[in-house]
């Protein structure tokens, strides 16, 4: 067998080459294709957002509470290291994984309803109490449903038909019934547009998906009708629609209140704001819960149009850098998890925004990345991480 002769350097040693040297040779490496520009504006939105709720809980006067800011920071590290973590694994790995990442998030949704081990906050039985610190699994599983469904709908390669198509329905409406025990409506309706559009992709017949539409429709009816909901409950899901009926009466729990403080918040900033922590409404709190549900009004006022606009443009392109590596993915399961990421954050974003401006129901829905919320906050990085992933590993 013939051997190759390879001289030996000058000074009788080996040459060994620079760890960095592969990195820079190989272009099909990960680490070469990180999107920074996603990664840039989901830094400066959440940094903006702790700006956002420090501004709507400091208080009027000095000593400031900073609280909720230390709080957001701490989850804004530990998002990031979660987010960079899931960006470095193979996303891929989940095809074979993602029974257990679904299962885990239904186990969790179970045992919030159980009385003693979950916590009722506001009418819904949607928390664990950790310490300090609170968690919501209905967060956790609308990324669950993601991943369930694309790991489910990438083995039938794009071959459905009704039985498929009905374990698909099932993967999408099992954590959507246990988070409406809860009850917890503005949640179930992300989901459902999730799935929606997460049927769409895969290749579902137009039919069908109109069929389910008015299930849909006809379900959300049932509800707000019935006896699920609470009465504030209701009027926090109707007052957009005739926002000058005083069917109940005023108070800092009536959804009519919040609503007229909200759009007056937003009003008021004009085109360039009064300033940071120099909004009236939003430094002596006269808009409830400004630093979860309506953390835009802050924004509107404070920062005015220009704000808001800049605002809502980082988002926009949070929105395209997600759907342009939907539409890179090598496989399909790439692209489901991406599109089901970015309609979850589209619909978040918009019900959010124009909740607070008297266009959408109020659902309690947080705003990405700028409303104070761990759990919230939490999911999303680790939805722009399995992004990030799917990205990084697109010629791979």
């Amino acid at each position: 067998m013939a051997t190759t002769y390879r001289p030996r350097p000058a000074n009788g040693r080996h040459r060994v080459r620079p760890p960095m040297a592969n990195f820079r040779r190989n272009p099909a490496s990960p680490f070469r294709h990180v999107d920074v520009v996603l990664v840039m504006c989901i830094a400066a939105v959440s940094l903006f957002g702790a700006v956002m709720v420090y501004s709507a809980t400091r208080g009027p006067t000095e000593p400031y509470n900073a609280t909720f800011l230390k709080k957001v920071l701490v989850f804004l590290v530990i998002g990031g290291a979660l987010m960079a973590a899931v960006a470095l694994i193979d996303y891929r790995k989940l095809r074979d994984y993602w029974p257990f990442v679904y299962g885990g998030s239904l186990l969790l949704l179970v045992m919030v309803l159980v009385p003693g081990i979950g916590s009722k906050v506001s009418g819904t039985q949607g928390w664990f109490q950790i310490g300090p610190f609170q968690l919501q699994p209905s967060e956790l599983a609308k990324l669950g449903l993601i991943i369930g469904f694309a790991g489910l709908a990438s083995q039938f390669r794009g071959d459905l038909d009704n039985t498929r198509v009905a374990m698909l329905l099932g993967v999408c409406g099992v954590p959507m019934f246990l988070v409406m025990l809860q009850p917890d409506l503005g949640t179930t309706l992300v989901s459902v547009a999730v799935s929606f559009a997460l049927l769409l992709v895969v290749g579902v017949r137009p039919r069908l998906l109109g069929a389910l539409a008015l299930v849909a429709i006809l379900g959300t009816t049932v509800v707000l009708t019935s006896g699920v909901l609470q009465t504030y409950q209701k009027a926090r899901l109707t007052t957009f629609i005739d926002q000058n009926n005083d069917h109940v009466s005023k108070g800092s729990d009536n959804a009519s209140f919040n609503l007229e403080q909200a759009k007056l918040a937003i009003g008021s900033g004009g085109v360039w704001g009064k300033g940071l922590f120099k909004g009236p409404q939003t430094r002596l709190s006269k808009v409830p819960e400004q630093q979860t549900d309506f953390i835009f009004t802050a924004v509107g006022e404070q920062l005015g149009f220009v704000g808001s606009a800049g605002l809502v443009s980082l988002l926009g392109v949070i929105v395209w850098r997600v759907w342009r590596t939907a539409q890179l993915a090598r496989d399909e399961f790439g692209t489901l998890l991406c599109t089901g990421v970015m309609v979850m954050f589209l619909v978040q974003a918009f019900e959010n925004i124009g909740m607070t401006m008297g266009i959408m129901p109020i659902t309690g829905i947080p705003l990405p990345f700028v409303s104070y919320g761990g759990s919230a906050l939490l999911t999303m990085f680790l939805s722009m991480g399995l992004v990030l992933s799917v990205h990084m590993r697109r010629f791979t």
